[in-house]
This record gives C-alpha cells, structure tokens and sequence, in this order.
C-alpha cells in the first residue's frame, strides 16, 4: 500500500457558515461545491479537504461526537514568521472564533493558532529547515 493521504473530511454543523469563513473570509476558492452538502478546496498537489455537513455524513459514517477539542489539528505552513502573523490576522478577520498569536517555538520555528466555525483547531506555522522545506510550496 502506498503512504498516501489523499482526503481530510471535516463534518461540520453549518455548511453555509463554514462556506462564507473559507471563501468569503479566508478567500479559498472551492474545487467542488454541492450546497447545503459537501464544499471541498484542493489543498495540494493530490490532497482535498472536504466539509461534510453533518446531516449528509451521519447518513453515512453514524453518529458524530462533538465538544472539547478535537485530538488533532490541521496546519497551514509558510514562509517565515511574517507570514504566519499575515494568515492568523486573516482568520481574525474571516471571524475566526480564537485566534492565538504568534510566538517562537522551543522546536525552533514560530507559529500560532486558530479555530474555524466548527471548532477545527489550525496551526500557522514557520517550521524551519527540511520541514519547512518539504511542506512549504
């Protein structure tokens, strides 16, 4: 088998209000887009994310836990440090519930998070040396 990851899918509760935060304030452009059921964004070379509503995926994959954070996150990478401060003012902005500033990492890099309407915690993060090398376009 190979080592892939092709889809993340997140089940979110209110698809037009996780549409107006990725479009309309974060400005993602939607790669498909069936309303009031499912909005993906290709978000690499060969990798989607996709925002299920809740009432469609439960049909699907059963019933859907909520509360507390979610044992993972997403990460958007870049550049440098300035950068993550520009895409973490841009999700304050978008009416991103939290956001947590910026700050140096003991790991090295610096980084920053915030969350989308449903809760889904995001990483910005400058990650410097062959990471940031490898997951920075």
């Amino acid at each position: 088998m190979d080592q892939r990851l092709s889809l993340v899918t997140l089940v979110v509760t209110d698809l037009a209000a996780t549409r107006r935060f990725y479009v309309d304030g974060l400005g993602w452009e939607p790669l498909v887009e069936a309303p009031g059921e499912v909005l993906m964004f290709q978000v690499g070379q060969h990798v989607v994310l996709s925002m299920w509503d809740e009432g469609h995926a439960t049909e699907e994959i059963g019933p859907v836990v909520r509360g507390g954070t979610a044992p993972l996150t997403l990460a958007h990478n870049v550049a440098g440090p300035a950068e993550v401060d520009t895409v973490l003012e841009h999700a304050r902005r978008a009416g991103a519930p939290s956001v947590r500033d910026g700050v140096r990492r003991e790991w090295g890099g610096y980084s920053g998070y915030f969350t989308d309407p449903d809760g889904f915690l995001w990483e910005v993060a400058h990650a410097p040396g062959a990471l940031g090398e490898l997951v920075v376009p």
